[in-house]
């Protein structure tokens, strides 16, 4: 061992360094990150009372159980932290290892025994500071020294698992592995704190209770209270719960009693600032600096609170969760990956999970599990013996179930495989020739009578169609409201295309009418009803509303649809360019599969011929067209160009070709020699000069107003049938979803319109004004319950392009910056994006929906569940898929009432120029521009 400069110093006693010792100490300490922010006095102090400390490698400071008299902070080396769940300190576990920078061993403050094991992993150097010093400091220098005992800066992966679930793990320890409270953390604690004092000094005072006294204390229920006050981003009093247990959690604010989780009750917590007799009260500008602070630090804590929550209702044993715990549980578990092959009893099943559920750790190889996990946040690694990490388990991923489902001696088992049980002995299944046809799950359903006994209800879980119609038939009410029906028979009306063609059902409903003739007719109205026009695209439809084997006078209201609908069929709309063109000045109107376009498809000398086409055309089609109408003999290739040069080759049984067009996409025909020599057209590469001189003067109201009236056209537009072929692929339907398409489309549309218009804008400050102006735009936007272009503008200013301005962003004055901060949470993905689905839920009908949101809502259910289980149709799927749709539905229930457009100077100019914005549709153009307009950093 060589001794180093410092320590030579260190080991002096400390009434025996100079001046000069400790400047030398000092300088060293000053390089050890966990001392970096230290005030000088402080470090000074540490310097003059601390000890050196040098540890070869394997040797043992100190032993769990042991009355500690030192505190420790690493200079170099590192140790390895170990816990025993035994009096045996050869069956301690390496828990972690602790790098440069960390410190340990705060038993000292209240004299507990040491609650773990300290080996040197490495030949280590220690500063050793005895306990009376350290409580001395630690009086004088709390808040600062706070983060010391829970170190971040020097932990390292020591390559062990955890043996020891965390939530059994003494306090101080868990505090060390789990609570570090952050600067951002405190800081937001004394911001709450300051401004509680400012608005509402009454909350914070002494309290007595059961004749004692506890000092500066506040009540849950009322600092639930306060919270949901303050900002619209507190959704409920469950959320402000949440906040307030991430500071719980922290160590910032602490119940009187250290109980653990936070309550909404008539329960007592004490400010982290207000926990020493002699608590220091905020100066006027203190309160003011957190008054103006006061909706960030809010917007902070409201996205971190729900993770929160979960953790504190995981934590609560099963007997003591609430009915509202159980559906907080119940509403993740319908978003986690690995319980979506449950789908077909997932609404029964989850609620029955989340009764089990726990919040711990992971295990050993080797050792007999107890549980089934699944991961909520972060990621594990996965560690076999000899060949390390083989694979990582992320979020949703879940482990453990195997030996649980195959009854390995684990006493947990019993609780998972009762689930399994349970579902079973709730499970009906009626059988033909031994074949299960039909399965049914049964539940309880009481009485709102007190004089008719409570009964069961039948839920169709799977079967075969002809089966699944019968039970509906059999179960169907007549006495229920036209407007409002059976959900399970709506379920079978909107997703029947994916398990009962209208070959099939036609035919069945035929079968079924003798016995079930006003059912039947029921049925089949509402049918009709919500297909609407697309009856008129299959013949087999047709005959079935136009059969005159029904009465005439049961069959009336289907005559009379259907005559409606023939009306209309002669009326073809024709669509000048799918893309662009003046027609989209005009009101908009649905686009339907028997309609024509006019395709404009150019050629590689860029050179374009026009046609006259069916919308359900296919590639093929399209290119037969194209050879016909140039005269030429050779085959062609349909090429969709993207404006960066993409090229997609279109499929010749691709059907609706059109619709696969970007932005400014265009339709190509050549062949296949020519295909590498095909290039953009100059109209494709956008506009060179933005517009915000003509939109500048334009009221953000009326552009927002104007914005909603199109999207509102637009999205009336798409029929419900267009998100069930989009979910399930309209290639195999042959089936056009273009009006969907072109809704979101013009979400696209939108977004790079912001982008645009901002890299256009060559002068500084007038790129502040824009940004202003797009978030006073996205603010009426919201206000009108336009989300959908509300979360395009937010997400084109979150666009790489624009988002990297850091000049332009320093510029925008603090309140805008506080307004967008707001925006940019609810487009917070986390916990299944539940920032923006409590918004909504808020709001009434009309409103235009964030439709990606919804299109990956339908996407997720389709693709994490089988569309039939054992040759049976998964009803349970076609149900959660129709749940979404029923969302859109209820979207649309009301009228948009156009005339909540203010009075504007000029309606026409703002309409126009909304319904034909111009935009660059290249990422690599945007991003070049936007380095052009403020260059990198050296």
């Amino acid at each position: 061992y060589v001794p180093t400069i410092m320590s030579i110093y260190l080991f002096c006693r400390p009434a025996e360094r100079s001046g000069e010792d400790v400047d030398i100490i000092l300088a060293r300490l000053k390089g050890v990150k966990a001392f970096e922010k230290f005030h000088p006095n402080l470090l000074q102090q540490i310097c003059m009372c601390g000890f050196y400390e040098y540890l070869e490698k394997g040797i043992t400071l100190y032993r769990q159980g042991d009355i500690g008299t030192s505190w420790y902070a690493v200079l170099s080396g590192s140790l390895d932290v170990k816990v025993s769940e035994t009096a045996n300190h050869q069956d301690a576990v390496t828990i972690c290892t602790l790098g440069v920078g960390t410190a340990f061993g705060e038993s000292i403050l209240d004299n507990t025994p040491r609650h773990a094991t300290i080996v040197s992993r490495e030949n280590s150097e220690l500063l050793r500071i005895e306990q009376r010093e350290f409580k001395t400091l630690w009086e004088k220098y709390r808040q600062c020294m706070a983060g010391l005992l829970a170190p971040p800066y020097g932990v390292m992966d020591s390559g062990e698992c955890f043996s020891v679930p965390r939530s059994q793990l003494p306090l101080s320890l868990s505090r060390i592995l789990l609570q570090v409270p952050s600067e951002k953390i405190l800081r937001a604690e004394k911001g709450l704190r300051n401004a509680i004092l400012a608005r509402a000094p009454h909350m914070i005072r002494d309290r007595k209770y059961h004749l004692k006294t506890y000092r500066q204390c506040c009540v849950g229920t009322e600092l639930v209270d306060w919270l949901l006050q303050q900002s619209s981003c507190v959704h409920s009093r469950a959320h402000a719960v949440g906040m307030w247990q991430v500071l719980l959690e922290e160590g910032v604010l602490n119940h009187v009693d250290h109980e653990l989780n936070f309550q909404d009750k008539y329960l007592f917590y004490r400010f982290l600032d207000d926990e020493e007799e002699d608590a220091v009260l905020p100066s006027d500008d203190d309160k003011h600096e957190a008054e103006e602070e006061l909706q960030e630090t809010l917007l902070i804590l409201s996205q971190i609170g729900p993770d929160a929550l979960m953790r504190m209702i995981l934590r609560k044993p099963p007997g003591q969760r609430t009915a509202e715990d159980l559906e907080i549980i119940y509403d993740e578990l319908l978003h986690i990956k690995a319980l979506s092959h449950l789908s077909n009893t997932v609404s029964w099943l989850s609620h029955v999970l989340c009764v089990f559920a726990f919040y711990i750790s992971v295990f050993n190889q080797g050792e007999e599990g107890t549980s089934w996990y699944i991961i909520q946040k972060g990621s594990v690694n996965v560690v076999i013996y000899g060949k390390g990490v083989v694979c990582t388990l992320h979020e949703g991923d879940d482990f453990g179930k195997l030996a649980l489902v195959n009854d390995a001696p684990r006493a947990a088992s019993i609780d998972f495989n009762r689930i399994l049980r349970d579902v079973e002995a709730n499970t009906v299944r009626l059988k033909e020739h031994d074949q299960d046809v039909l399965v049914l799950q049964k539940s309880l359903r009481p009485s709102s009578h007190g004089n008719i006994p409570a009964h069961f209800k039948y839920t169709v879980m799977s079967g075969s169609p002809e089966k699944i119609l019968e039970h509906l038939l059999e179960t169907m009410r007549l006495d229920i409201h036209f407007f409002d029906p059976d959900p399970a028979l709506d379920d079978f009306v909107l997703m029947h295309c994916v398990f009962m063609p209208i070959s099939q059902l036609c035919p069945a409903l035929l079968y079924a009418y003798i016995p079930y003739k006003r059912r039947v007719l029921s049925l089949a109205l509402r049918w009709a009803t919500l297909q609407g026009h697309h009856l008129l695209e299959d013949d087999t439809a047709l005959s079935f509303v136009g059969v005159r084997s029904i009465h005439k006078h049961t069959h009336a209201g289907i005559e009379s649809l259907t005559t409606s609908l023939h009306r209309d069929l002669i009326h073809k709309v024709l669509l000048r360019q799918f893309s662009s063109g003046e027609e989209r000045l005009a009101k908009k109107q649905p686009i339907r599969s028997f309609d024509d376009i006019l395709l404009k498809v150019y050629c590689s000398d860029h050179t374009y011929t026009t046609l006259r086409v069916p919308v359900l055309a296919t590639g093929r089609e399209v290119t037969a067209a194209v050879a016909d109408k140039l005269g030429s003999t050779e085959e062609l290739l349909l090429i969709n160009l993207s404006a960066s040069g993409e090229k997609q080759i279109l499929k010749p049984n691709d059907v609706s070709v059109f619709q696969s067009l970007g932005v400014n996409g265009r339709l190509f025909a050549c062949s296949r020699e020519q295909l590498d020599s095909l290039n953009p057209l100059a109209e494709q590469e956008g506009p060179s000069t933005g517009s915000m001189s003509s939109f500048e003067l334009m009221s953000s109201k009326d552009l927002a107003c104007q914005m909603t009236q199109y999207d509102w056209e637009l999205f009336s537009c798409v029929h419900e049938y267009e998100l069930v072929y989009h979910t399930f692929g309209r290639q195999a339907y042959r089936r056009s979803t273009a009006n969907l398409e072109l809704f979101l489309k013009r979400f696209n549309q939108v977004q790079l319109w912001v982008v645009t218009e901002v890299c256009l804008c060559g002068t500084l400050s007038k790129r502040v004004q824009l940004l202003k102006k797009f978030i006073k735009i996205a603010a009426h936007c919201r206000e009108f319950k336009n989300l959908n272009s509300f979360f395009a503008i937010i997400m084109g200013m979150c666009n790489p392009a624009v988002s990297r301005l850091s000049q332009t962003w320093e510029k925008l004055p603090s309140k805008f910056k506080k307004f967008y901060a707001e925006f940019e949470s609810l487009l917070d993905p986390s916990r299944n994006h539940r920032a923006y689905r409590l918004t909504v839920a808020k709001m009434e009908p009309p409103i235009i929906p964030f439709m990606p949101l919804l299109i990956k809502d339908m996407t997720f259910t389709h693709e994490g569940n089988k569309t039939f289980i054992d040759g049976l149709v998964n009803f349970e799927k076609m149900r959660l898929i129709a749940n979404t749709i029923r969302a859109v539905r209820h979207c649309r229930s009301q009228l948009f009432n156009a005339e909540v457009s203010p009075a504007s100077k000029n309606p026409q100019e703002v309409r126009n120029y909304v319904r034909q914005l111009n935009v660059i549709d290249n990422q690599r153009t945007l991003s070049q521009l936007s380095f052009i307009l403020e260059p990198r950093r050296s």
